[in-house]
């Protein structure tokens, strides 16, 4: 028996025959005969298991009509997000051997619900966008095809780049509680947008367009700084920098005032 098979668990116990119970909000809005409920599903755990290993697992042999999402199954799509004890993260990211024994599994909050785990973050990411034109807006010229690009500082690049790893999972969303109270808050994905746009010097927007676009109550200035969307963007972006550099240019430039 090798060292690894006699490791614990969170809960003090032996991982080797552990059985897991995930207690999950089942839920079809489009079934009007459908009430909210908890339903309790028993799996044993298994080294490097994943939170959505299990949910296959218990939709390949237990219940077919669960309803959850997934793509990637690598942390790179962010559609795996959900509740997982009331805390927002991925699920492909979530090895159960950090689980409790018992762990209740509810659908992100704030976006529309499509069934169970399910939910269209897609709908509201794209509209958020559109409403920030979060696109790199260029000179409108005559552009020659062998024409290369002018080289960016690599710093900058790096930047522009950490900026860009954001998956839209809405775990950001979820856990904030501007958003629980203002559906057309723009959340920190938003201003994680708006920042990376502003950054990059091939967008020939000025500061002031930029500003006017997140520059009241549905922007910075409604962020209540609890910073809960740090404390669980799975990808460890760092938008509590970028919240406050926005505050601060805004609050020095009078935009949004």
């Amino acid at each position: 028996m090798s060292a690894d098979d006699n490791k614990e668990d969170i809960s003090g116990q032996s991982r080797q025959n552990r059985w897991l119970t995930f207690n999950v909000l089942r839920y079809n809005p489009s079934d009007p005969a459908s009430k909210p409920r908890l339903q309790a599903y028993k799996l044993e755990d298994a080294d490097s298991m994943t939170l959505f290993i299990a949910l296959n697992e218990i939709r390949e042999h237990q219940d077919p009509t669960l309803q959850f999402d997934f793509v990637c199954r690598a942390g790179i799509c962010g559609s795996c997000a959900m509740m997982v004890n009331g805390r927002p993260q991925l699920a492909c990211r979530t090895l159960t051997r950090n689980l409790p024994a018992e762990t209740t599994l509810a659908p992100l909050p704030f976006f529309e619900l499509i069934g169970d785990l399910s939910v269209n973050t897609g709908k509201w990411m794209r509209g958020m966008s559109e409403r920030l034109q979060a696109w790199l807006h260029g000179q409108e010229v005559e552009v020659d095809p062998r024409r290369i690009e002018e080289r960016m500082n690599p710093e900058l690049a790096e930047q522009i780049y950490e900026l860009d790893r954001c998956v839209e999972c809405g775990c950001c969303v979820a856990a904030c509680g501007t958003a629980q109270m203002r559906q057309d808050f723009v959340g920190a994905v938003g201003f994680g947008k708006i920042a990376r746009f502003r950054l990059d010097p091939r967008d020939v927007r000025q500061d002031d367009d930029y500003y006017e676009l997140i520059g009241d109550d549905t922007g910075v200035f409604g962020c209540m700084s609890l910073l809960a969307c740090q404390d669980v963007c799975p990808k460890s972006l760092p938008l509590q920098t970028q919240i406050a550099f926005l505050r601060r240019k805004m609050a020095v430039t009078g935009a949004g005032l």
